[in-house]
């Protein structure tokens, strides 16, 4: 496999539907195959809640069924958004899924802070964080953090914490001091759909300085689809859209973008070769 990794997608069963941004068929089936074509062979299914978490085991565990080249993994975690629910039943179903042995949950998260919709209380939000910053230190697992309006506060909670040694901050909305910020303590920064709006010249400014062996490319599909599909559902095939973009900032073909952007999410995520 050689093409394009999405490294932040939500394809499991919950967001097939993707609300109300319907775009055609979205038989997981048919979505795989769409990204295949596409040039995209490998992904990373993110879990938010118990729920999501294990339709995202279960997708990776089929993908990759005995007699196929493994091609896709799987997160569990609780999002800022459900943190009010509370860590114990996603840590519970993250040793479950550890104990089979298959190393197909590769990461914790996404977690994180979300100070731009509150749908949990900060200090709550805090608490759940850093359990599931605890949980990717005690299991050896790559950190995936979701993160918006809440800066400093995150900074303050890893330094606390630690920053796991393979640490995502995914679907980066900043600039480059906050790149700069994330680069220093040692994280790895995934770049989404939004990098293509009208409107991100300073996300652009920060992928075209972020080090090529620290920079991922996800879709964080259904959500955030690139130009030109802007408003409609996303989905993993419509990650070199975003690819091109990066492309473009760096100066670099886009051949050598989606073999960069893969061989750091092998990194990212402790992938075995």
């Amino acid at each position: 496999m050689s093409g394009w990794f999405d490294s932040h997608c939500h394809v499991q069963e919950e967001y097939l539907g993707g609300g109300d941004k319907g775009n055609g068929d979205r038989d997981l089936t048919l979505v795989l195959e769409r990204a295949r074509a596409a040039g995209v062979d490998r992904l990373v299914c993110i879990g938010t809640d118990v729920s999501t978490s294990s339709q995202a085991v279960a997708l990776a565990r089929d993908a990759s069924r005995e007699g196929a080249e493994r091609c896709a993994w799987a997160s569990v975690g609780l999002h800022p958004h459900e943190a009010i629910a509370g860590v114990d039943d996603v840590a519970a179903l993250l040793a479950r899924e550890i104990a089979v042995g298959d190393g197909i949950v590769v990461a914790v998260g996404e977690c994180g802070l979300d100070y731009y919709y509150e749908h949990s209380p900060r200090d709550v939000q805090r608490t759940a964080f850093a359990e599931q910053i605890a949980l990717a230190h005690a299991r050896d697992l790559t950190l995936v953090i979701h993160a918006r309006d809440a800066w400093d506060d995150l900074f303050d909670v890893l330094a606390v914490e630690g920053v796991p040694e393979r640490t995502i901050l995914h679907c980066f909305t900043g600039g480059p001091d906050e790149l700069e910020r994330c680069v220093r303590a040692g994280m790895f920064v995934s770049f989404s759909g939004i990098i293509t709006f009208k409107s991100a010249s300073a996300i652009r400014e920060a992928a075209a300085r972020c080090p090529l062996d620290r920079l991922l490319v996800e879709t964080d599909s259904p959500f955030l689809a690139p130009v030109p599909h802007r408003g409609r559902a996303n989905e993993p095939a419509l990650l070199p859209l975003v690819g091109a973009t990066v492309a473009a900032v760096k100066g670099s073909a886009v051949e050598a973008i989606a073999a960069s952007t893969a061989a750091a999410a092998v990194d990212a995520f402790a992938i075995p070769a």
